[in-house]
């Protein structure tokens, strides 16, 4: 028998797809999770910003307890959260990139065409749109 096929290569192969996969799994659902809160967050700044701007002092919840806090106390925190939430999302969806390619890598298949693309800067698209333009 052949050992690139004995038993115990298909296990270790097997454990090994399977936790690449996992840690897929994993990422996909943390970023579900950090977006779910950074709508929340979405939700309160428009709050404080609409219907809560005339009030001097909001009532604001961590964890099980309220604590009054100055609207634009509030409004800074919540802001700083986003700032942290947009940055630890773009990190993990970089991070889901590479496990998703070593998973394609461990079952044999192609990288994604494409996947790895970045978005052209500002300064890119001026140049762009002036080329384009002549």
């Amino acid at each position: 028998m052949d050992g690139d096929r004995s038993p115990d290569f298909v296990l270790r192969y097997l454990a090994e797809v399977e936790a690449l996969a996992e840690e897929v799994l994993a990422g996909r659902q943390q970023i579900v999770a950090l977006d779910q809160k950074r709508n929340q967050n979405r939700e309160a700044l428009r709050a404080l910003s609409k219907e809560l701007a005339g009030s001097e002092k909001v009532m604001v919840c961590f964890g099980s307890m309220f604590v009054q806090l100055p609207n634009a106390k509030t409004k800074e925190m919540l802001q700083k959260d986003q700032a942290l939430l947009n940055e630890e999302i773009a990190s993990l969806r970089e991070e889901l990139k590479a496990k998703v390619s070593r998973l394609l890598e461990a079952q044999g298949q192609p990288e994604l065409k494409g996947y790895n693309l970045k978005p052209l800067g500002s300064e890119e698209m001026w140049f762009i749109k002036k080329v384009l333009d002549g």
